[in-house]
């Protein structure tokens, strides 16, 4: 993919704030540079409603003293003026911040970094025409697919890519890229008195990964599937969830696993480490190097190796995910999970979680229950 900034001409930026900052007097310091650019394209009901494209860089400094403060300036220009300010109030917003002592870099090099496949060069050649044809198709797929589709509210397409460049004062640097394209379809159906209004959308890594008229069927299939629904009596109910929806719970309690919500105490998990709380059945993954992941990365935010960590295994709380902070904290090491935006300090958070299969298929599952509810989403 091409940037709109050459990569010397970021690494220079880097550079100069690394320096800078020790000239101040920093004890550590590190940078965060991200490029960005996207296209995207709606309709509504066939007609165009949105036509979108542009790009973005932002670059951050964190400073650190020898007391453990931190803080942190960002701004979205490189011109020299910009980079003196963001030293300025760096080392402004770390002489404001609170000590402490497990504020750290890693100083790890960042030797040969894994092959993610991350990135879809096609994605690069997709004119305004191809997205048009797009939209249309799913408008079109969608308003054959049921005569009780009254209106296709939007159609809409987005795809694009972006850059990641990190460097510290303890040698640590390394760079990664990475594309992702994106469709939807949300539509409005309705049969006699009864109306409703459903959709739905994918993101794949590459062009390959979707398919705008199977995406705008499944749109129309789950808006039909609540068209009419009426209240169930109160009751003991089996529940069987999609994939989106096992995907939305999973994703709320991956948060129980971050070291952060552990040492913050909101995490139901605290205290349960080694402990069975979940069916055998049951085994939690998370993945950074998930190959074609769209939370996949060679680093995290702190420019750590990211990493595959099992945290749940036949039901039993195997892991914590970590950045360096909270590794230090509990004697550990990181396991690549620090998260940022160059306006930000280091946080925790989860990569790609995935569930590890059961023996049975979701038809197998059906026909176990004999009452029971089929969960499409969580309100």
């Amino acid at each position: 993919m091409n940037s709109l900034f050459p990569r010397d001409r970021a690494e220079d930026a880097a550079s100069f704030l690394l320096r800078r900052a020790r000239e101040k007097g920093a004890t550590a310091a590190d940078v965060l540079y991200t490029f960005k650019s996207g296209q995207s394209l709606g309709l509504c009901d066939g007609k165009p409603e949105k036509n979108s494209s542009g790009t973005s860089i932002a670059i951050g400094l964190r400073t650190i003293d020898r007391e453990g403060r931190q803080g942190v300036a960002h701004s979205n220009s490189l011109d020299q003026e910009f980079l003196e300010n963001i030293v300025e109030w760096s080392h402004v917003n770390c002489a404001s911040s609170e000590a402490d002592p497990h504020i750290l870099l890693s100083e790890v090099p960042l030797a040969e970094l894994p092959d993610l496949d991350l990135i879809d060069t096609s994605l690069s050649g997709i004119t305004g025409e191809q997205r048009m044809t797009w939209c249309k198709e799913m408008d079109e797929t969608a308003r054959a697919a049921d005569p009780r589709v009254l209106s296709v509210r939007s159609a809409s397409w987005a795809d694009g890519g972006g850059e990641v460049h990190y460097a510290s004062t303890s040698g640590v640097s390394g760079w990664y890229a990475g594309t992702s394209a994106g469709c939807g379809l949300s539509v409005i159906m309705q049969d006699g008195e009864a109306m409703e209004m459903g959709g739905y959308g994918e993101e794949s890594r590459s062009l390959a990964g979707l398919s705008p008229s199977r995406i705008a069927s499944e749109a129309v299939h789950r808006t039909a599937l609540i068209l009419g629904g009426k209240p169930l009596g109160t009751g003991r109910y089996d529940l069987l969830l999609n994939g989106e929806a096992a995907a939305s719970l999973i994703d709320v309690l991956g948060e129980f696993f971050l070291a952060s919500s552990i040492h913050k105490n909101t995490s139901l998990l605290k205290g349960k480490m080694g402990k069975k709380v979940a069916s055998s059945s049951i085994t939690l993954t998370d993945d950074g190097l998930l190959r074609r992941g769209l939370g996949s990365a060679p680093f995290d935010g702190e420019g750590v190796p990211c990493r595959t960590t099992r945290i749940l295994s036949d039901g039993i709380v195997e892991a914590w995910l970590y950045n360096l902070k909270y590794a230090s904290l509990d004697g550990t090491a990181s396991t690549g999970n620090a998260d940022r935006s160059t306006s930000s300090v280091p946080d925790v958070n989860c990569s790609n979680l995935s569930l590890s299969p059961g023996p049975w298929s979701q038809e197998d599952m059906l026909l176990q229950i004999d009452k029971g509810l089929y969960v499409t989403e969580f309100v």
